[in-house]
């Protein structure tokens, strides 16, 4: 289900997200992508749903998943669609902070954790980008590690 020219990977509909082997804990994300009209998808941050990605005028880089801390992006920052956006996450203990094409539209907001709703993010985990089955591309996917008191 995932293929692509040299440099993009692109998600064709169907299958499974592609995730890293290994788990992160604070870390820096910086990568390009590129949907279709009515595409869904996103970015786990540790196993986690989800930074969301999507053709809806609410605008993608919000936490979608969360119910008591905002979820939605402050400002909507896409592209048109079928142009390329640029999003840089960061993650920080259990907050998240994105931009989206230079602006800021999460600013530190906590991450919750989808899977067990009681207990905080996880504090490692892997990095997944999502497939859920509409097509989309990426490229320029690059992560640094973060160590203790590093600014991003």
């Amino acid at each position: 289900p995932w293929g692509g020219a040299v440099g993009e990977m692109v998600f064709e509909g169907g299958g499974g997200s592609c995730a890293t082997v290994r788990a992160f804990r604070d870390f820096e994300l910086l990568l390009s992508w590129r949907i279709e009209k009515g595409g869904d998808s996103g970015v786990y941050l540790r196993g986690v749903p989800q930074v969301q990605i999507w053709d809806n005028p609410v605008g993608s880089g919000g936490l979608y998943n969360n119910e008591k801390h905002p979820s939605r992006p402050r400002v909507v920052a896409d592209r048109p669609v079928g142009e390329w956006n640029r999003m840089r996450i960061v993650m920080r203990g259990e907050r998240a902070w994105v931009w989206l094409n230079g602006l800021l539209v999460v600013d530190g907001v906590v991450l919750e954790n989808y899977w067990e709703r009681g207990r905080p993010v996880y504090e490692e985990g892997p990095i997944e980008l999502q497939a859920h089955g509409t097509p989309l591309r990426f490229r320029g996917v690059y992560v640094r590690e973060l160590g203790e008191g590093q600014l991003p």
